[in-house]
């Protein structure tokens, strides 16, 4: 429980937390940021960690002087393409592990099906999915289970960093440090969060509702 009470005081208040780091590591700042954004988008396991209140919050920073925007860019960018390779590769290893399992929830049917959708719509998955928190991080590692082409994901993967990461960087950069958004960047990193998340919910609600369509029909 603590951990997760720190988690969440450091994504409301992060603004802070990250003058505090930069304060205490000075340049070393910038692999933090490399490094939150790796796991991030790397490891399945550290998928609550934040990323677009992260961008933001980095924007602000950068903006105030805290930063510098394009080494925040940069090390952030590079971080969110080598954790999604990273991820991408461990699909490509658990791939093959997994089609000699068979079970209710894999089976080669399913693997075989992941394979198809990836070849036809990979592309759009990574780029849509850098904006979906917790789902950007399962879509490299199901990409590399269902054998996407990996010199098209690899194109992908740059593309959906930076049209992630410059937008949100950017717009941390220029609205971070107006005095109503400085007072208020708990509520402002919540309805980041909330909006970012809303296509996530509404495809969920959408996809209830056809079920439940489906069953009145039956």
């Amino acid at each position: 429980m603590d951990f997760f009470r720190q988690l969440v005081d450091f994504v409301l208040h992060i603004d802070k937390h990250l003058v505090e780091l930069t304060t205490e590591y000075g340049i070393y700042i910038y692999f933090i940021l490399f490094t939150i954004l790796f796991c991030e988008t790397g490891l399945v396991v550290a998928a609550i960690l934040p990323g677009d209140s992260l961008l933001f919050a980095a924007g602000a920073l950068s903006s105030s002087g805290n930063l510098n925007l394009y080494y925040t860019m940069l090390f952030i960018i590079v971080g969110a393409i080598l954790g999604n390779q990273s991820n991408f590769y461990i699909g490509r290893w658990l791939g093959p592990r997994l089609s000699t399992l068979n079970t209710k929830w894999i089976n080669k049917e399913y693997i075989e099906r992941t394979q198809k959708f990836y070849e036809k719509h990979g592309g759009k998955a990574l780029i849509i999915g850098r904006f979906l928190p917790i789902i950007r991080t399962f879509v490299p590692l199901v990409a590399g289970i269902g054998k996407m082409n990996a010199g098209k994901f690899l194109i992908y993967n740059i593309v959906g960093a930076l049209v992630w990461v410059i937008p949100l960087t950017v717009l941390g950069y220029w609205f971070g440090n107006i005095p109503f958004v400085k007072n208020n960047f708990s509520i402002v990193i919540l309805i980041i969060i909330v909006v970012s998340a809303m296509p996530l919910y509404i495809g969920l609600w959408n996809r209830k509702k056809l079920l439940s369509k489906v069953k009145d029909f039956e």
